[in-house]
């Protein structure tokens, strides 16, 4: 099998289609308020003595209005600032969610430090790992799967 496949777009056609492209563009009416390189002579360094591109000087046709005639301007910003309201209360915990955390944090110190509760680390282990899921699994069983009873109508996009 050959490898070398003799194909239209190979290197000796990336020019013509360049141009093919560009000319495209330039129909379309891209490009006509840009500078044209080829239109602008190379400017002199006097530095060096070489033709080097040099700084441009541009010419505003309008010259700045005086500062002095102009009435002072205030930003917006520093008088009328947006100062975001207070938030809301931290929601109040119910007991049974409060049992969950309770028991999340007896497990983490059953974990850490049995002897708190007078227990060797063999017996406080395992208890700590039934506290703990018994925490997290209350907690999860505690969560809502329907929409808060203040959302309205409109309960947007269920799936």
């Amino acid at each position: 099998m050959n490898a070398r496949r003799d194909s239209t777009d190979g290197p000796e056609n990336v020019d013509e289609l360049f141009a093919e492209i560009v000319a495209g563009l330039e129909r379309d009416g891209v490009g006509k308020d840009w500078l044209d390189l080829d239109e602008v002579g190379p400017e002199t360094n006097t530095a060096t003595g070489h033709d080097e591109p040099g700084p441009r000087t541009v010419v505003a046709e309008d010259p700045a209005p005086d500062p002095a005639d102009e009435p002072e301007r205030r930003d917006p910003a520093d008088e009328d600032h947006y100062v975001p309201p207070e938030p809301p209360p931290f929601p109040v915990l119910r007991a049974s969610t409060l049992a969950a955390l309770g028991l999340f944090v007896l497990g983490i110190l059953l974990l850490v430090a049995p002897g708190i509760f007078g227990l060797q680390s063999r017996i406080g282990t395992p208890l700590s790992l039934v506290a703990l899921c018994a925490g997290v699994g209350w907690l999860i069983l505690r969560m809502r799967n329907s929409p808060p009873p203040d959302s309205g109508w409109d309960d947007g996009a269920q799936v």
